[in-house]
C-alpha cells in the first residue's frame, strides 16, 4: 500500500501528525474516519495521485498521530482544533490552498476546516455524512439505535474506555462488520487494529465524539446563528446501503450550509473508498480536476 507514497511525521504545535504524501500537481488533502487511519484511502489515492498532489494523514487522536491529554471541554478532539492541525500540516508541505476530501470524522473535520478556513479550501468534499448538529437536531429513534456508538462513545470517562479495552479487537470488528462484508484489506486491518489496541487511541475516539456531543455542535449552532456558510464547490458522496440514504434527503440538508452542492449516492455501504475505490476514485476526480465555474 502507498508504495509511490513518502512518509512523513510532521509536527504542529504540540501535535505530531502521520502523514503520507504523493504525486503531482494540486494539493488535496485526504482525511480518514473512525475507526480507521489514513490507510483507509489506500485503494483511491494511487488513483488521485497521477492528477494530485495527495497528502493522506491521521486525524488528531487517530492512527500514529498525537494524542492530546482530555480536558473538560473536550476542546483538544473539537473538529475545529483537528482542523487547524491539519490545515498547519499543508501550510508545513507548502500549501498555503488545498482541496480536502473528507469520510466520516473525517468529512466533520473538512466541513469544519472550510468554514473556519474558507481561504484555504479551495473545493471540498464529505463522505457519508451531513452536519453533525443537524444530525443531533433530526435524531429520533432510528438515529439513536442505528448510530449508538456516538451516544456510546461520548458517555464519560471511563465507562466507554473500560468497556472497549476489555477486548479491543472484538469491539472494532463488531463496530466495521456487523453486516457480513469483507471490504477491507488484510493490511489495513493490521494498521487499524495495531493502532486501536493503543488504550490512549480509544481515550482519544471518546473524546473526539464527546466533543461531537458538546462543543461541536456549539460551533455549528454558532455558525447557523450567524449566517456562515461553505463557500467552496462542495461535492457529497454517500452510501446507498447505509443510514444517510434511508433518513435523510442528504443534498437537500447540504444545500442549507452550503453555496454550491452536487453529489449522489454509490451503491455500497459507509466505507466508499474501501468498498467501491473506482467508483469514489472517479467521482473524487472528477469533481476535483473540474475547472470553476
Amino acid at each position: 500500500m502507498f508504495q509511490e507514497f513518502s512518509s512523513h511525521v510532521i509536527e504542529v504545535g504540540a501535535v505530531r501528525i502521520r502523514a503520507r504524501v504523493g504525486g503531482a500537481g494540486p494539493p488535496l488533502l485526504l482525511l480518514h474516519g473512525n475507526p480507521q487511519t489514513h490507510v483507509m484511502w489506500h485503494r483511491v489515492a494511487p488513483t488521485l495521485a497521477e492528477h494530485f498532489t495527495v497528502v493522506a494523514t491521521d486525524l488528531t487522536g487517530y492512527g500514529k498521530s498525537s494524542k492530546p491529554p482530555s480536558t473538560a471541554d473536550h476542546a483538544h478532539y473539537s473538529k475545529r482544533a483537528m482542523a487547524r492541525d491539519q490545515v498547519a500540516v499543508m501550510r508545513q508541505l507548502g500549501h498555503q490552498r488545498f482541496m480536502v476530501a473528507g469520510h466520516d470524522r473525517g468529512g466533520r473535520v473538512a466541513y469544519r476546516m472550510a468554514l473556519d478556513s474558507p481561504q484555504a479550501v479551495t473545493k471540498l468534499a464529505v463522505l457519508d455524512i451531513i452536519p453533525t448538529g443537524e444530525a443531533f437536531a433530526r435524531g429520533g429513534r432510528d438515529f439513536g439505535l442505528g448510530y449508538y456508538h456516538w451516544f456510546f462513545l461520548a458517555q464519560p470517562a471511563p465507562l466507554p474506555e473500560r468497556l472497549i479495552g476489555t477486548d479491543p479487537d472484538w469491539f472494532w470488528r463488531w463496530h466495521t462488520t456487523r453486516r457480513p462484508r469483507e471490504v477491507f484489506a488484510p493490511e489495513a486491518i493490521e494498521d487499524y487494529l495495531d493502532c486501536f489496541r493503543d488504550p490512549e487511541t480509544v481515550r482519544a475516539i471518546c473524546e473526539d465524539y464527546r466533543a461531537g456531543a458538546d462543543i461541536d455542535c456549539d460551533h455549528d449552532a454558532a455558525d447557523r446563528k450567524a449566517g456562515r456558510r461553505i463557500g467552496c464547490p462542495l461535492l457529497v458522496l454517500w452510501g446507498a446501503r447505509a443510514r444517510l440514504e434511508q433518513w435523510y434527503d442528504t443534498l437537500a440538508v447540504w444545500r442549507d450550509w452550503a453555496n454550491d452542492v452536487r453529489g449522489r449516492s454509490l451503491d455500497c455501504g459507509h466505507y466508499l473508498p474501501e468498498e467501491r475505490p473506482e467508483e469514489t476514485a472517479r467521482e473524487l476526480l472528477a469533481f476535483f480536476a473540474a475547472a470553476p465555474t
